[in-house]
């Protein structure tokens, strides 16, 4: 029942006064320096005493206190593991690579998912697939088999990527709350899209396209195919045709300006539950919320970091919730 959440809600109606709106990161991208704006940061309650001027700790302990937060509102975890399946399967990726190549980088895992890295390590030396989920199953013999005698990496990439966005379509299939089913229909919709694009503008074959693409309901990957073997312009005009027309305007303006585009459709997907007073939709929203919030901080951090132009960095700066 919707109303079990109402103390939720009502804590998280509360911290969506703390979230970062357009005007906050135009006060951020004001500040001249990378140190000004951990300054900023810092006096908007970013980080704590440990990440001192760290950048990335401080963003790495923002990250930690979304999930903090969560679990005290007592909501089913479960809710969010449609989320957490993008960093899921890169530690499984990861895992293949290192175990397959012998290359060792620990920092390349993922800490904040049902499988740390060193389990998913474990996993994939014994080749015991079977603790691994059901949706991960199949995919992890594969890629581990294919990049074991082939040495191809994108194709591990893509057996796995592949699986990943079936995994999140299927989520949003069996889901009862609107805001997971909408996340992932966008989710696996706009990852089609930028598969497209990539593969348009390095030649890939259709056969490839159609290994790589899920299958969603407001697109037909046959059709986006198709137009990626067209160029940029042919998938341009096929998505003027689809609920993505913005994403054939942005892709007309930029690369910055359509990796933009695709963040923002997630949050235009979940803004509407800015407006509901009853079930799970706005914690998960205000979860979706952060971690936009987040990787925005991170774009105009490193920009500052690097000296780019301001008009650089605030084409790539995304569209806040609130």
């Amino acid at each position: 029942m919707s109303e079990q959440y109402t103390y939720a809600v009502a804590r998280i109606r509360a911290l969506e006064g703390s979230l970062f709106s357009n005007s906050t990161v135009d006060q951020l991208m004001a500040c001249r320096t990378y140190e000004q704006c951990l300054q900023f940061l810092t006096e908007k309650g970013w980080g704590d005493t440990e990440t001192g001027s760290d950048g990335e700790a401080m963003l790495a302990r923002e990250e930690e206190k979304i999930w903090e937060t969560v679990k005290e509102l007592s909501v089913p975890m479960e809710v969010f593991d449609v989320l957490s399946y993008p960093r899921l399967f890169h530690n499984l990726k990861a895992a293949i690579k290192e175990v397959c190549t012998e290359e060792t980088n620990p920092r390349i895992f993922y800490g904040d998912v049902r499988i740390s890295g060193e389990e998913m390590l474990d996993i994939v030396r014994e080749k015991d697939f079977g603790r691994l989920p059901k949706s991960m199953q199949e995919a992890a013999g594969e890629a581990y088999e294919s990049l074991l005698h082939t040495r191809d990496g994108q194709l591990c990439d893509v057996i796995i990527d592949k699986a990943a966005l079936d995994a999140i379509r299927e989520a949003g299939r069996e889901a009862k709350d609107t805001i997971i089913r909408d996340y992932a229909e966008s989710t696996v919709a706009v990852a089609d899209i930028k598969i497209a694009v990539r593969s348009a503008k390095t030649a890939k074959t259709y056969d490839f396209m159609s290994r790589a693409m899920a299958e969603c309901g407001s697109l037909s990957v046959r059709g986006l195919a198709k137009a990626a073997l067209g160029g940029t312009d042919a998938i341009r005009e096929y998505l003027l045709g689809t609920a993505y027309a913005e994403g054939a305007e942005a892709l007309a303006q930029s690369p910055s300006a359509f990796e933009r585009w695709c963040d923002n459709r997630i949050i235009q997907t979940i803004r509407p539950q800015k407006y509901k007073a009853f079930g799970i939709g706005p914690v998960v929203a205000y979860v979706i919320a952060r971690q936009n919030e987040i990787k925005t901080v991170r774009i105009i951090l490193s920009g500052k970091q690097n000296n780019l132009p301001d008009d650089s960095i605030r084409e790539r700066v995304r569209e806040m919730y609130v």
